[in-house]
């Protein structure tokens, strides 16, 4: 019989958090394990987690923050080593459907996607149907979503042919870690997903997402962040990254610099001087980071 283990990375969201432990306790084909990575959580985490008896819960509270890519990195390696088949990473802000877990189960893929809804039933799965590192000139390499491309769940096939998803709702077969390894912990936020599925797909791993998979966002997406602050950095940083590692060809590859000095450029007229710092700053860290880890 297939086991599968859970892995959740939290931080500061208890309340979220507990939302999503019910949903997992209330799932009609139960995990074998739930892996929590507690990134140094602040407020009453640990206390909600310690309350949870109805889940085989397995604890981490991390005294640092490892950010999400540093704790999926960690979630994962202990399921992989605690022997699981499958392995299904998880936010704190989703709410799986009680089926959710069965219906991922029921398709023999070895790289599966839940199918994102807000809560009003909404179609919000962003995961990249099309993830364009050929074209120099697409600036953002997601050039075409879920649902951006079909209207409602209803419309989309049973299953779809993704190339770029979140872990929210990822599930990998044992074999595809064996293959390609661990998250990228060095990411820390932001593109760490990006990176593994475009690791899984280039090892000959397919990614389905499945429609019948239900995860229900607790949350608006907000990917609109402040690129002169700290998450501009890492924003900038990692997407450089994953042109340096994976663009199919020289233009592509050169794509960093030329983002570089546009965005420089234009720093007088737009993000300031704390733009220009953080995508010069992030260039140079970027390159420092085009091997992929094995």
């Amino acid at each position: 019989m297939t086991t599968v283990a859970v892995v959740i990375v939290t931080f500061n969201r208890s309340e979220l958090l507990s939302r999503m432990l019910d949903g997992l306790a209330a799932q009609t084909h139960s995990p074998d394990a739930v892996f929590v990575v507690d990134n140094a959580s602040t407020d009453g985490t640990r206390a909600v987690l310690e309350a949870r008896t109805d889940l085989p819960l397995h604890r981490t509270h991390s005294t640092d923050n490892l950010g999400g890519a540093g704790g999926f990195h960690l979630g994962v390696q202990q399921a992989y080593d605690a022997g699981f088949d499958r392995i299904w990473l998880m936010d704190d802000d989703v709410v799986p459907a009680p089926d959710c877990l069965a219906v991922l189960l029921s398709h023999g893929g070895p790289c599966l996607m839940a199918v994102r809804e807000d809560l009003g039933g909404r179609l919000v799965e962003k995961s990249a149907v099309r993830f364009d590192l050929r074209n120099p000139l697409a600036i953002r390499p997601k050039t075409a979503s879920v649902d951006s491309t079909w209207p409602a769940r209803a419309d989309l096939p049973a299953e779809v042919p993704i190339e770029v998803v979140a872990f929210e709702g990822f599930m990998v077969a044992r074999e595809v870690v064996e293959a390609i390894g661990l998250p990228d912990p060095s990411f820390f936020i932001f593109y760490d997903d990006a990176d593994y599925a475009l690791r899984a797909r280039r090892a000959g791993f397919p990614i389905v997402a499945v429609r019948d998979a239900v995860l229900v966002r607790q949350l608006d997406f907000n990917q609109q962040h402040d690129l002169s602050g700290w998450k501009g950095f890492y924003m900038y940083r990692n997407l450089f990254v994953v042109h340096f590692r994976y663009g199919e060809n020289l233009l592509v590859r050169l794509k960093p610099y030329l983002v570089t000095l546009g965005v420089v450029a234009l720093s007088p007229v737009r993000g300031g001087r704390g733009e220009a710092a953080n995508v010069l700053r992030a260039l140079r860290s970027a390159r420092g980071m085009r091997s992929v880890p094995r």
